[in-house]
């Protein structure tokens, strides 16, 4: 409410802020959240790239019960990934590796900075940190250019997603950067896909002269 026009005689306002219209949304990671999004007509964030397990129930949950408002007119929903993307889908695999051993970490009751990628993982975790990490971290996109394009096709098929919300925790900030020029130049490639299949006639009558 503080980021609307100011109404005369409201005794707070935001400076800056008033009339700003920024816009609000809700992260959430559980069926609540969902809940509460679709009560208040807000875009909904679900942080799926750290808790996936109700993912596709918070997200029918949210559009089931949406509810228009003020700030939205119908359900707008966003989903978290981790996509982690190299030149080749085995060097990504070995980049995952730092973010897996914090979230192993996490779970020790050991948190810090996200450590170096390892060759191994499987020297570093138990069958069970093994289990935890692999459902903590379902919803995750890793490997090559061709492999994360895959990834991302699959991901917005199952949950129809209007954004997603990427996110690359890799030690090393060249690879970091180089992870994200990867996806950025994939989603461009699926962008260019989806216009050229949005307008089929066009592309004939083009193909015709």
């Amino acid at each position: 409410m503080y980021f609307e026009p100011a109404e005369p005689g409201q005794k707070i306002r935001a400076v800056p802020g008033a009339g700003l219209r920024v816009p609000v949304w809700l992260l959430g990671s559980s069926l609540f959240s969902a809940q509460l999004a679709a009560l208040l007509g807000l875009p909904f964030a679900f942080a799926s790239h750290f808790a996936p397990a109700d993912m596709m129930d918070a997200l029918a949950v949210y559009r089931r019960r949406f509810q228009p408002s003020n700030y939205l007119e119908r359900p707008y929903a966003m989903i978290g990934a981790n996509v982690i993307a190299a030149e080749t889908s085995a060097e990504a695999r070995r980049q995952f590796t730092s973010l897996q051993q914090a979230f192993t970490n996490l779970r020790r009751g050991m948190p810090g900075e996200i450590p170096p990628p390892m060759d191994d993982i499987d020297v570093f975790w138990t069958p069970q940190e093994k289990a935890m990490s692999l459902h903590s971290l379902a919803v995750s996109v890793v490997g090559s250019a061709e492999t994360v394009e895959r990834g991302l096709r699959k991901l917005l098929e199952m949950t129809n997603a209007d954004e997603l919300m990427l996110t690359a925790n890799i030690y090393d900030q060249d690879a970091r950067m180089r992870s994200f020029e990867i996806v950025a130049e994939v989603w461009l490639r699926m962008a260019e896909c989806e216009r050229e299949e949005a307008q089929p006639d066009t592309a004939m009558r083009t193909a015709a002269k």
